[in-house]
C-alpha cells in the first residue's frame, strides 16, 4: 500500500480496532465514522441487552437500540471523561431512553383508559328500547280510545295511513272543514292524555 492509501494517525492516537471506547468517542465526537463503526461494535451488545431488560420487548428493544446509538453519533461531544467512561455515558442514555420508551407507552394506556371511561354512551340494548316502543304505543292506543270516532278515524287515517285532509273527508262522508276541527281537537286531547308539553 501505498503512502497514499496508509491511514494517517496523529502521534497520540491508536490504531481504531485497539483503542479504547473512551479515545474512540473522543474520534466520533470529531466526526470519525469508521471510529464510530469501531465503538458501534463494542456498545450495540450492551446497549441492546440493557434496553431488552428494560422494555421486555425485543422489536421496540431494537428500535430503541438504534435511536440510542444515533444519538451517541449526534452528541459525542458532550462526553465528558472525568464523569465516567464511556460505556457507563452509553449505557445512561440507553436507560434514560428505554425509560421513556415505557413512560410514553404508559401514558398512551392510561389516556385511552381514560377516554373509554369517559365514554358514557350506553350500548343499545334491544330488549329495553323494544319495551318502551311497545309500552309507547300501549299508551298512545289506550289515548287513542279517549277520543270520539270521528276524531280517532281521522287522526288514524291522516297519521297512520297517509291521507290528506280531502281525502278523510272522502272517505268519512263528512266536510272537509270539519275533519280539520276534528283531527284539531283530537291533537290537543291526545297531546294532554300523553302529557307532552306544548
Amino acid at each position: 500500500m501505498g503512502e497514499r492509501g496508509r491511514l494517517r494517525l496523529q502521534p497520540d492516537e491508536a490504531p481504531v480496532a485497539a483503542a479504547s471506547a473512551e479515545e474512540l468517542l473522543r474520534r466520533v465526537a470529531a466526526g470519525d465514522e469508521p471510529a464510530f463503526a469501531a465503538l458501534y461494535d463494542l456498545i450495540a451488545g450492551p446497549v441492546l441487552g440493557l434496553v431488552t431488560r428494560v422494555l421486555r420487548n425485543h422489536a421496540q428493544a431494537e428500535e430503541v437500540a438504534q435511536e440510542v446509538l444515533v444519538e451517541v453519533w449526534r452528541k459525542a461531544t458532550r462526553y465528558v471523561p472525568e464523569r465516567g467512561s464511556a460505556l457507563s455515558w452509553v449505557l445512561t442514555i440507553a436507560h434514560r431512553r428505554a425509560v421513556d420508551r415505557v413512560r410514553s407507552h404508559q401514558a398512551v394506556l392510561d389516556r385511552e383508559e381514560r377516554a373509554g371511561r369517559m365514554d358514557v354512551r350506553r350500548p343499545f340494548d334491544e330488549v329495553t328500547e323494544s319495551t318502551l316502543a311497545t309500552l309507547d304505543q300501549q299508551r298512545v292506543r289506550q289515548c287513542l280510545d279517549q277520543l270520539t270516532d270521528l276524531q280517532r278515524e281521522s287522526i288514524v287515517l291522516a297519521y297512520y295511513n297517509g291521507y290528506t285532509y280531502p281525502e278523510v273527508a272522502e272517505v268519512l262522508k263528512v266536510a272537509p272543514g270539519t275533519v280539520k276541527t276534528r283531527i284539531r281537537d283530537g291533537l290537543i286531547r291526545l297531546r294532554d292524555c300523553l302529557g307532552v308539553d306544548r
